[in-house]
């Protein structure tokens, strides 16, 4: 865990320097036009309009440039109207959450067309014609969701497990991605027969109530023997977990999450998810903002040091460390003023004392 905290603190430290670099942004970079981002919806993960607008927000405004930040709220026709709009009012540069590779893709060309510069912000879009991403490296992500399963079943002694994946969105690149990572980590329980997997079912559109529903025909499906759920997200993790309740199963069954919510880490504590996966979100917003506003002053985007291949070019890329949470390390979320304490033990104040939240 060492070396992951040092490896995330450094991912913060450098998204901070990188930041302080265009504080102090004068008005004249504002006036040559704003930045646009389009946020993909509300309901898949409250991240985006508590955390990723805010941090967006403030990252801007301390740079003194000017930022629209709208939601398209789950609908492809909405995004693509309201990129249209940011362009016809002047957006020099699009901060991008997409929806799906296709509609993603046409604003991008559009936007190309018009010289102005796109960023693919936490989703790759396929194929398109974005000029940057910025994300964290999500195999890795998937990868300490597959650990934390493992793990997990390892202290409770299962030397053989029932298992079943509740994967993300298939429009998503992310939750292939994800999908990727753990699949590395437990195929090959898999392939030598310790564990069975018993279904694998992709979510449409990050939607907890379908993702309730998949669960509760994956686990009639397991004839109700179940020992591991490996969700891509802690909206799924906790619909799954919804379910477990009703059968008397949570807290019986390793179940994974992603995101680190307020929900997701109570959770934690509670015993009903085995592990989720915090991303520093405003380390993400922050590296977004800082390259958002040198391409806005027409400086070189230095900090975009990898490459990451969408399908037909290779993107300059940011890529930032996640780090697998237990019960053990929940703290480090709130350490990182990510989550507020209070939130998160409200109730189960001895938990978190035992585990020095």
């Amino acid at each position: 865990m060492t070396k992951r905290r040092s490896a995330f603190t450094a991912v913060l430290a450098a998204a901070a320097i990188a930041l302080t670099g265009f504080a102090t942004t004068s008005a004249s970079a504002a006036s040559a036009g704003f930045v646009g981002v389009i946020l993909p919806d509300a309901a898949s993960s409250n991240r985006w309009e508590s955390a990723d607008r805010p941090f967006l927000t403030k990252a801007f405004a301390a740079a003194n440039v000017t930022v629209d930040i709208q939601n398209a709220n789950g609908d492809v026709a909405a995004f693509q109207t309201i990129a249209d709009q940011m362009l016809s009012k002047g957006a020099k540069v699009l901060i991008l959450v997409n929806l799906d590779s296709a509609s993603a893709k046409a604003v991008q060309d559009k936007a190309k067309a018009q010289g102005v510069a796109t960023i693919d912000y936490d989703r790759l879009t396929l194929n398109g014609s974005e000029s940057y991403y910025v994300s964290f490296d999500n195999v890795a992500v998937g990868r300490l969701q597959g650990q934390g399963i493992k793990s997990c079943l390892n202290r409770m002694k299962k030397t053989t497990a029932r298992i079943v994946y509740l994967n993300g969105s298939p429009t998503d690149n992310n939750a292939t991605l994800f999908k990727q990572g753990y699949d590395s980590v437990l195929r090959p329980m898999i392939t030598a027969k310790k564990y069975t997997l018993v279904d694998d079912t992709s979510v449409p559109g990050w939607d907890n109530v379908k993702g309730g529903n998949i669960f509760e025909q994956q686990l009639s499906k397991a004839g109700g023997k179940l020992d591991a759920v490996v969700s891509a997200n802690e909206g799924l993790g906790l619909a799954a977990v919804a379910i477990l309740k009703k059968n008397h199963l949570n807290g019986k069954v390793c179940v994974s999450g992603q995101d680190a919510t307020v929900d997701g880490l109570r959770a934690i504590l509670t015993g009903d998810l085995s592990n989720t996966v915090y991303k520093a979100i405003k380390a993400e917003a922050n590296a977004a903002a800082s390259l958002a506003v040198a391409l806005l002053q027409g400086k070189p985007a230095t900090a975009a040091k990898a490459k990451v291949n969408n399908g037909t070019i290779n993107v300059p890329s940011v890529l930032l460390v996640p780090v697998g949470i237990t019960k053990e390390n929940v703290k480090v979320v709130i350490a990182d003023g990510f989550q507020k304490r209070a939130d998160v033990c409200k109730g189960i104040e001895a938990l978190c004392t035992r585990y020095k939240v």
